[in-house]
């Protein structure tokens, strides 16, 4: 009843639709949340976005430094001309916490059903720069990383990672010069006990930050830690 009356003084929409939402639907109408573009990534330890995300690991990699492979996952495919990528971007820009917290929880829920993601103790967002957190107001990878951190009983540590001076948008740069705007910018604030570190992100685009992530992590954690990450989209080619 309450939601109802809600409903008539400030009617909700579909996030990627537009359509004005029923009583029973939350942030998708029926129509929109039937053909979400799920990866089911969390199902496959190796998967394409995995794949990449070695690959560029591996471009880095110290000579004679053995490395695991990283685990990585997203619940739903971003690409420019489809819709749905207003579902990532009503979190980071347009300060939908409810729907970033909702659509965060079910990528948690899948995840949580699968073994390789089990042993997670760890979970530790991307970090924004102090200036940038303060004119958006919040971490949007945060928000991410408490609700999958909730979802598998771990660890979240979300000042554990530090983001040591500001860089330029990654928005309009190629790949090597995404990986060369942040490499070397994190650094892991204080060490501490993990098995199984997640890193989360919004979006997974070319990996770049997460990459310069993984090895500030790995750099002060030592290499018997594993490292994976999770992001709410991945770009499709």
């Amino acid at each position: 009843m309450i939601r109802e009356m809600m409903d008539l003084v400030m009617p909700r929409e579909c996030l990627v639709c537009g359509r004005r939402l029923g009583v029973q639907e939350r942030h998708l109408c029926i129509w929109c949340a039937s053909d979400l573009p799920y990866t089911a990534y969390w199902e496959r330890s190796h998967n394409a976005m995995a794949d990449q995300f070695n690959a560029l690991l591996e471009q880095l990699r110290p000579e004679g430094e053995p490395m695991t492979y990283a685990y990585a996952t997203a619940l739903l495919f971003y690409h420019h001309e489809n819709p749905y990528k207003r579902i990532p971007q009503a979190l980071k820009y347009g300060s939908n916490l409810q729907a970033g917290r909702f659509f965060s929880a079910r990528l948690g829920a899948f995840m949580a059903r699968m073994p390789q993601w089990a042993d997670v103790d760890t979970v530790i967002p991307v970090p924004l720069h102090a200036w940038r957190k303060w004119q958006r107001g919040y971490n949007q990878a945060e928000v991410i990383a408490a609700e999958l951190a909730r979802a598998l009983h771990a660890t979240l540590r979300a000042d554990a990672l530090q983001r040591t001076r500001r860089t330029r948008s990654q928005t309009r740069l190629d790949a090597q010069e995404r990986l060369r705007n942040v490499f070397g910018v994190f650094r892991l604030r204080h060490l501490f006990p993990a098995r199984h570190v997640l890193l989360v992100d919004d979006t997974f685009t070319t990996g770049a930050t997460l990459c310069a992530c993984y090895y500030a992590v790995r750099k002060a954690l030592g290499p018997s830690v594993r490292i994976s990450i999770a992001t709410l989209a991945v770009v499709e080619a």
